[in-house]
């Protein structure tokens, strides 16, 4: 018998297609409202990225009933919090209030989505916004470019994960404003999103608040996406070499993984975590501890739903460490994992870590609805968020170590060696 937490879950659809997840907690008189739309910068057409993060800044920018900036002044001011994400293969929106402002928090999500304000004036002032974005989180910080470089080294052109979510800013530089409403048009619709509802409500009450928002809200009725087959592993070793201010040398390797929503992507979690995942791990008593050649080392995965993942492995030099030597002993340590395969030691202890983060993800209202959020929307199953856990617990050591012999060989990567410039 599973050990694992268990959420109610109840779920409706909107006569306009909306799914609304409702899961009841009176734990604390507190609802978190979720908002999770079926769309991401893999939605995007060569020419014309970064739109889809353009509308998280967009969104906040003013509806029929609501000034621009007021959404948040709104909601803070009963006691609440709300923001915006965007990633390659989502955008949500979410507030977390006091009960009593539950019909508020879906009054606004329904006001600017029948009636958000896509002006002129608008797109110019957020093209700004995002281009300043990109200057302090990308350009302007040491490493700030590594993801832009590495999905770049993972997709071949033109893949839907081949470019990043803040996109090119010539892109949006280039976008009119006809083709920011096409895309508000075609994604941000009822029936191409999930509505996930936490906390002090109850399943009917929450379903019938909805529906009186948001049912009245036209569907839009988009095409299905195109399917995006697995991509095969790297070969040839792809490699990239960047030259900037930074502190010291970095190296990164990158390799292609299934999609997430498969049992060997979740195996793969488990071997990158034996490999990289803190103190503990291999790398991290190698590079840090051991050779004393890095000020961290780590591997991780970025799961995807769209045929392909990426799994990490990377390491900052000290002092004088060039990105030569880091790099070998990356590939050591993981040609070490795929020869020898982990000790069970080691899977019991990613596991245990990997129950530790869920858990305590699952212990806000609006962590937990996010979620929700993300299993109903990239998998069709918000039950998921109660058999997961079940699912990792469940993985062999066999299985880590064939998934590990299968995806993370070294030949099958690719690499960015990082450098500090020279004075």
């Amino acid at each position: 018998m599973s050990t694992a937490v268990r959420f109610p879950l109840h779920l409706t659809v909107l006569g306009n297609g909306m799914r609304v997840v409702v899961s009841p907690d009176p734990a604390v008189p507190v609802v978190a409202v979720n908002l999770w739309f079926d769309v991401g910068s893999r939605d995007e057409q060569p020419g014309r990225t970064g739109l889809a993060h353009l509308f998280e800044h967009l969104m906040f920018e003013g509806s029929a009933h609501v000034a621009a900036g007021e959404h948040l002044a709104i909601v803070q001011s009963v006691g609440g919090s709300a923001n915006a994400t965007t990633w390659f293969d989502r955008t949500n929106y979410f507030e977390t209030v006091p009960t009593h402002a539950f019909d508020l928090a879906l009054w606004l999500e329904a006001d600017r989505l029948s009636s958000l304000r896509l002006g002129q004036d608008t797109l110019d002032n957020q093209r700004a916004v995002v281009l300043e974005e990109k200057r302090q989180r990308y350009d302007n910080i040491p490493y700030g470019d590594v993801l832009i470089h590495l999905v770049g080294l993972t997709f071949p052109d033109g893949h839907p994960y081949a470019h990043p979510t803040i996109g090119s800013m010539d892109d949006l530089a280039a976008a009119s404003l006809d083709d920011v409403r096409a895309f508000f048009a075609t994604h941000y619709a009822p029936d191409n999103a999930v509505l996930t509802i936490v906390g002090d409500v109850t399943p009917d009450q929450a379903a019938a608040r909805a529906d009186h928002y948001l049912g009245a809200v036209p569907p839009a009725a988009r095409s299905p996406r195109p399917a995006t087959p697995p991509l095969p592993p790297l070969e040839g070793l792809p490699r990239a070499d960047v030259s900037a201010d930074v502190p010291t040398d970095a190296a990164y390797a990158t390799w292609r993984l299934p999609a997430r929503d498969t049992r060997e992507f979740t195996a793969l979690e488990l071997a990158l975590a034996v490999l990289g995942d803190g103190q503990t791990s291999r790398l991290h008593r190698r590079l840090v501890r051991t050779d004393t050649i890095a000020e961290g080392a780590g591997a991780s995965t970025l799961g995807l739903i769209g045929g392909t993942s990426i799994g990490f492995a990377q390491a900052r030099g000290l002092a004088g460490v060039p990105a030569e030597q880091l790099e070998d002993a990356i590939v050591d340590e993981v040609a070490r994992l795929v020869d020898e395969g982990p000790l069970e030691a080691e899977v019991d202890r990613a596991k245990a870590q990997f129950e530790r983060a869920w858990l305590d993800q699952l212990g806000s209202f609006d962590s937990r609805a996010d979620l929700i959020g993300c299993y109903a929307t990239l998998y069709g199953d918000p039950d998921l968020v109660n058999r997961h856990l079940d699912e990792v617990r469940g993985i062999g050591l066999d299985e880590v170590a064939a998934a590990a012999g299968r995806w993370l060989r070294p030949e099958q990567r690719a690499m960015l060696s990082y450098r500090k410039e020279s004075a």
